[in-house]
């Protein structure tokens, strides 16, 4: 349930955002400068690589991780593989997750660590493993971290994420925006340097100015009305969203959106990606959570009986290749299953913007969601 006249009321949003969710979304832009700051200082445009790596594998813990690595392999397309790591262990805490390199890494490798916390014995241990076999490794991470230390004795390079002083108020979310923007900004700059992707530094000021201007349509102090992203978090109240995208670049955006519904929210989401997100999905949208299927009963109580859960489609597209579109076909399945439909579409700019701009606004509409929700 979802309480619309907090969406308006930009002092009870505030209130209610113990985890600085929104602070996080408004300050994405400033976020990307600062990483990339600390890139600079890193040393990371200096880098003069031999080649491209050939295969670049990415370690971390939780949703940053597979999001960076699920960006990264988006943008870097064929030129090389992008694996990410996914780590073993009973619980999903610092001391239990462990990390293993696979049998054919070698010399000829990359080797990325993206964390937030960087407590984490497992990426220490893998980073003296990689460097006994002799990959190139290259972390983010908080500074004066166990990792930084391990990184940097093992002759890799050390990149200090690009923190805010509300981090430590509250544990991180791992789909909080903040978090995301600081740990994929730095392997944006040196994936550059690489030759994997084009993200030079006037690149990521563009991605700053986007988010920035994202921010300032999509802020707390925007009425609902004239507010995209809180259009779509009331739009998906009590809505199973299934997101469907259009788009290279919008397919990660997609998957990133869905995860940080359920993770901050609470809410669950299916995503695909057009034109087989049609065949995937008709059945959905034609069942139970149909719309129609099943019309609202007059007599229901509306104050202690909650509304049956309804599909809602979420349309998120970017240039589709060779300018083919499946968009008309998904309206008109949507319209003929009575499906109610939300489109989002950036304005035009590059890859890395146009990309930039639709993780924004569906970063603030899955806060705006977590914040207004109620609990019945």
């Amino acid at each position: 349930m979802l309480d619309e006249s907090l969406l308006d009321s930009p002092e009870g949003l505030a209130e209610a955002d113990h985890r600085a969710l929104l602070r996080g979304a408004a300050e994405a832009g400033a976020r990307v400068r600062t990483a990339a700051r600390h890139a600079a200082e890193a040393g990371v445009g200096d880098l003069k690589p031999d080649g491209r790596p050939r295969a670049v594998l990415i370690a971390g813990p939780g949703a940053a991780a597979t999001q960076t690595a699920d960006l990264l392999g988006t943008l870097a397309g064929a030129g090389s593989p992008v694996t990410r790591l996914a780590p073993t262990g009973v619980a999903p805490a610092a001391g239990a997750l462990r990390w293993e390199l696979p049998g054919w890494a070698g010399s000829v490798d990359l080797l990325l660590i993206a964390t937030p916390d960087g407590t984490e014995p497992g990426l220490s241990l893998l980073a003296e493993q990689a460097y006994r076999r002799g990959l190139t490794v290259v972390a983010v991470a908080p500074a004066c971290t166990p990792l930084a230390e391990s990184v940097s004795g093992s002759h890799g390079l050390f990149v200090p994420m690009a923190v805010a002083p509300y981090d430590h108020d509250e544990p991180l979310a791992a789909s909080a925006p903040g978090v995301l923007w600081a740990l994929l900004t730095p392997l944006l700059a040196l994936l550059d340097r690489t030759g994997l992707l084009t993200a030079p530094p006037d690149t990521l000021q563009k991605v700053a100015d986007r988010l920035d201007a994202v921010a300032e349509r999509c802020g707390p102090a925007v009425v609902t009305y004239s507010n995209a992203a809180k259009t779509l978090a009331a739009e998906l109240a009590d809505s199973l969203p299934v997101v469907w995208t259009e788009g290279v670049s919008a397919g990660p955006a997609g998957r990133r959106f869905a995860a940080a519904l359920a993770e901050l929210s609470g809410t669950p989401a299916v995503v695909a990606e057009l034109p087989e997100a049609l065949a995937a999905h008709s059945a959905l949208l034609a069942g139970p959570l149909a719309a129609g299927a099943d019309p609202d009963d007059f007599f229901r109580d509306r104050v202690e009986e909650a509304p049956a859960l309804r599909a809602r489609v979420v349309l998120l597209r970017d240039r589709p290749l060779g300018g083919l579109t499946a968009a008309p076909a998904a309206r008109e399945l949507a319209l003929t299953d009575d499906t109610p439909i939300s489109e989002l579409e950036p304005e035009e700019g590059g890859e890395l913007e146009t990309l930039a701009e639709l993780i924004a606004v569906t970063d603030f509409a899955a806060v705006y969601l977590a914040l207004a929700s109620v609990p019945r």
